[in-house]
């Protein structure tokens, strides 16, 4: 069975790929329709992450729009992921997918810090009762 990818895997795989594009937009010769808006090829995506393409649709449309979209007032809104803006198609708020990034990495470090801390502590805790009941039969 096929590992799935964690929201974390799917949007490192998209920065990866995409940061240059988006960093390489111009104004005067745009090869997209928004500066902050970048087409993904959810099938590179996917062979990236060993998994189909409709795995990385329905994680991007289906949870992560639905989690980080936003309305901002009576008919305005804030898209992480967009079927379709201008003539891209879809295309994620890479802005917006970059602070989310952020923030899913730093709650990985966290997590990875306070797991290798509790293996430490498990660790010197054997020791520790290994050589009290050795201690104790000498």
């Amino acid at each position: 069975m096929k590992k799935i990818p964690t929201d974390l895997d799917i949007l490192d795989a998209i920065y990866r790929s995409y940061y240059d594009e988006f960093c390489n937009y111009s104004e005067d010769d745009p090869k997209r329709s928004s500066k902050i808006f970048v087409p993904v090829d959810l099938q590179r995506i996917a062979r990236q992450l060993d998994v189909d393409s409709e795995i990385v649709f329905g994680r991007l449309y289906y949870d992560l729009e639905n989690r980080y979209g936003f309305k901002t007032g009576d008919n305005a809104s804030v898209s992480f992921f967009a079927m379709k803006v201008g003539g891209d198609r879809h295309a994620i708020n890479f802005p917006y997918m970059t602070s989310v990034l952020a923030v899913l990495r730093e709650e990985n470090r966290k997590y990875r810090i306070a797991t290798t801390m509790a293996f430490v502590s498990l660790g010197i805790s054997i020791i520790s009762f290994s050589i009290s009941v050795f201690s104790n039969l000498v």
